[in-house]
């Protein structure tokens, strides 16, 4: 609660007004933004914007990449979320690298690396490594993490993140300094995964 006070006293025969106003900082639902999710693999869903949009990241999570660098660069083949773009800001898109065929899968060519180097969702879901509330998987849940939602699945997602850090180690191990035409995949792998492998 915080309060201010105005005291108003226009001449010397005016009354003098004395106005203390308080205002109470409750938790609102009106004050959160939330979003409703609506695509192809998820309806219903809602979700709050606790933190400011790219802010406030858990101290053990440190991406390289924003969703819109990754967009850009080329991730997934190209096949994700073409069906999400209302969901995020239209700037992620603005110059993403976006498949449009009828192929399940995308295609490689719009991949940074020009590889595949992404598991059918299918080997995800049977390892476990899919919440319900991310459907899509990893990247599903970087891109809500970045817009502000916190959820109970963030300590596991950010331990899969770090994880990754073995790929940069094996790169830096058996490719000379700057050659991007070493261990491709494992360099598109990296991207998908919020890394920046084309420095290393």
């Amino acid at each position: 609660m915080f309060c201010t006070s105005t005291i108003k006293k226009q001449s010397p025969f005016e009354t003098t007004i004395s106005c203390t106003v308080c205002f109470f900082h409750m938790p609102s639902q009106a004050l959160i933004k939330t979003v409703t999710v609506s695509d192809k693999m998820q309806k219903g869903y809602t979700y709050p914007i606790t933190e400011p949009e790219g802010q406030n990241f858990d101290p053990e999570f440190k991406p390289h990449l924003t969703p819109a660098d990754m967009l850009e660069l080329g991730v997934f083949g190209g096949r994700y979320m073409t069906d999400c773009v209302k969901e995020f800001p239209s700037a992620w898109f603005e110059k993403a690298k976006l498949y449009k065929g009828p192929s399940p899968t995308g295609d490689k060519d719009l991949n940074y690396f020009k590889v595949a180097a992404s598991q059918p969702l299918s080997v995800w879901k049977k390892k476990g490594w899919i919440h319900p509330q991310d459907p899509r998987g990893w990247f599903q849940w970087y891109c809500r993490y970045y817009m502000g939602r916190r959820s109970e699945d963030d300590q596991r997602q950010i331990g899969r993140w770090k994880a990754m850090v073995r790929h940069i180690a094996q790169i830096k191990k058996g490719c000379k300094p700057g050659d991007t035409t070493c261990r491709r995949k494992q360099r598109q792998a990296l991207l998908h995964w919020a890394y920046d492998s084309l420095n290393l």
